[in-house]
C-alpha cells in the first residue's frame, strides 16, 4: 500500500479523531454534572462559584458538538481554550513538567482541538452534511 493511497482516508481518519476526541471530552463534562461516569467528581454538588464547573459546562456543550460535528470550528476553538487555561491555571502551578503536574491530557486536548479548529469536522459531520465547515 502507497502512502498516496493512504492520503484518501485522512479526511476520514480526521473526522474518526475528532469523533473520539469529542466523546472524551463529553464525559469529563457528564460525570462533573451527572455523576458518569463516576469517578473523583461525582456527587460533588459544585456549583458555578467553582472555576471546575464552568469548565465541565464548556465540556458538556463543546464535547457534544464537536463530536456530531456541528459549529465544529468554534466549538473546538473554545475547547482549546478552555484547556489552555486549565493547563496554565490548574497544573502547571503544581510542578513544571506535565508528566508530573497531571496537566499532559489538558495539553493533548488543546492541542487536538485547534488542529480541529483549522482542519474543519471532516466528511462525517453534521456541519458536512449541511454543506458548512463551520
Amino acid at each position: 500500500m502507497t502512502y498516496k493511497r493512504l492520503e484518501t482516508f485522512a479526511p476520514y481518519m480526521l473526522a474518526l479523531l475528532r469523533m473520539m476526541t469529542g466523546l472524551l471530552f463529553l464525559a469529563h463534562g457528564t460525570q462533573k454534572f451527572l455523576g458518569f461516569p463516576a469517578g473523583d467528581y461525582a456527587g460533588t454538588g459544585w456549583g458555578f462559584a467553582h472555576p471546575g464547573a464552568y469548565a465541565g459546562a464548556i465540556e458538556l456543550a463543546t464535547g457534544l458538538l464537536v463530536t456530531l460535528g456541528l459549529f465544529t470550528r468554534p466549538a473546538a476553538f473554545l475547547a482549546s481554550g478552555t484547556m489552555a487555561a486549565a493547563y496554565f491555571i490548574g497544573h502547571a502551578p503544581q510542578n513544571f513538567f506535565p508528566v508530573n503536574n497531571g496537566g499532559d491530557a489538558a495539553i493533548l486536548y488543546s492541542f487536538v482541538f485547534l488542529y480541529v479548529f483549522f482542519a474543519g469536522p471532516g466528511p462525517l459531520s453534521l456541519d458536512a452534511r449541511r454543506g458548512r465547515a463551520a
